[in-house]
């Protein structure tokens, strides 16, 4: 029997983000709470399209496993691939049930295996978004669904652990980070972070023939969250974390 699980939150709404944020704050020190919420709320957002049951999911750079053991709760069957063995084991210990060591630019997979394909705020750290979608595509079967969200480079966390003082540029807001904390910040412009921007993705995405866009959303805004994405320059400061839902077409 499964366990309980808390009543999901309703989204869009005040209370989920601020619940969302207040985890978030303290990620920290308590990064399993943390990352067990979001996984939470992200596949109730996958589920509103896609009855769980049953499906094979494809979690690419799902780290250290919380959305993979959220989908098969939900009575998924959910693999998940991790190109960073240092995330699939942060405190040491055994990888993630189910866990694949891959780069998700090629995923060692056959085409149209997936009934979803799941992505959680990977698309920043690679520096070919394009081909990372396009292997997400790949690897779904058609009529599949799409997930993929991102933190955009001109959100307020767009630098992440050195947000907000990457608006001064990359350089600088590490630097700053490093002085004030005595220690190496964890991402580096060009490396493993990069320079995404909103409506660079969406016109990208909107130009391709495999794929049809469900929903292009603020991923954690709590009122009209298909609204920022549309507003051009403004988006790319209030969005924060754009979620695309996308259908591989037949």
């Amino acid at each position: 029997m499964r366990s309980a699980r808390p009543t999901p939150l309703r989204d869009p709404s005040f209370r989920r983000s601020a619940a969302l944020f207040r985890a978030f704050l303290r990620e920290q020190q308590d990064p399993d709470h943390c990352y067990s919420l979001l996984a939470r709320d992200a596949v109730n957002q996958v589920q509103r399209y896609v009855p769980l049951e049953g499906r094979v999911v494809v979690d690419i750079g799902g780290g250290s496993g919380h959305f993979a053991e959220e989908f098969r709760r939900r009575g998924a069957e959910c693999f998940l691939f991790e190109p960073d063995r240092a995330e699939l084991t942060p405190d040491g210990g055994k990888p993630p049930e189910g866990a694949v060591l891959a780069d998700g630019y090629l995923l060692p997979l056959a085409d149209g295996v997936a009934d979803v394909c799941f992505s959680s705020n990977v698309l920043e750290h690679v520096d070919d978004p394009q081909t990372f979608l396009s292997e997400m595509v790949r690897v779904t079967r058609p009529g599949g669904l799409i997930y993929v969200s991102f933190t955009n480079w001109y959100s307020p966390w767009g630098g992440h652990e050195w947000a907000p003082w990457h608006y001064l540029g990359a350089e600088r807001g590490r630097r700053r980070y490093e002085r004030r904390t005595g220690r190496p910040a964890k991402h580096t412009v060009g490396e493993n972070l990069f320079r995404v921007h909103i409506g660079t993705t969406l016109r990208q995405v909107r130009a391709r023939g495999d794929v049809s866009v469900v929903s292009a959303r603020a991923r954690y805004w709590p009122l009209l969250p298909s609204l920022a994405p549309k507003v051009p320059v403004l988006r790319e400061f209030t969005t924060w974390n754009l979620l695309l839902i996308l259908r591989r077409c037949p």
